[in-house]
């Protein structure tokens, strides 16, 4: 197997290295992502859920298309490889899979809109011997 250079992009991880650190960021997934439901014109939020939330199975609410729903669902659940800031939502929202509302459509705009306004941000990962993973 020859060398054919530094790696730049892989499995839609777009990767850029330097001397000190690795970083790992998805904004051309992400642009595709919006693209592919449609919400380029959405404006940007700055969280992907609100703190006032409170989703349930809404059983009297509208149902939407399940296939949409669970593709929405499963580009977000491949994002997080990159966007550990959108797991919770993401999460949160799979749960209603089986039988999704308007409500939790309306949910998961949500966390793309939020995506819209932070399609820049990932993952640093330091050059180090003795790396500690934090989390908050």
């Amino acid at each position: 197997m020859s060398m054919v250079g530094e790696l730049t992009y892989f499995l839609g991880l777009q990767i850029k290295q330097s001397l000190k650190r690795i970083f790992i960021i998805q904004t051309k997934y992400i642009k595709e992502l919006i693209k592919k439901f449609g919400m380029e014109n959405a404006k940007p939020i700055g969280t992907p859920i609100s703190p006032i939330t409170m989703l349930d199975e809404d059983n009297n609410g509208k149902s939407v298309d399940e296939t949409m729903y669970r593709g929405m669902i499963g580009s977000l659940l491949y994002l997080i490889a990159s966007r550990p800031d959108i797991t919770f939502s993401v999460c949160k929202y799979e749960r209603f899979l089986s039988a999704p509302k308007e409500s939790h459509l309306t949910a998961v705009k949500c966390i793309i809109r939020y995506l819209i306004g932070t399609s820049e941000l990932g993952l640093w990962y330091a050059h180090s011997n003795n790396f500690v993973l934090k989390g908050f």
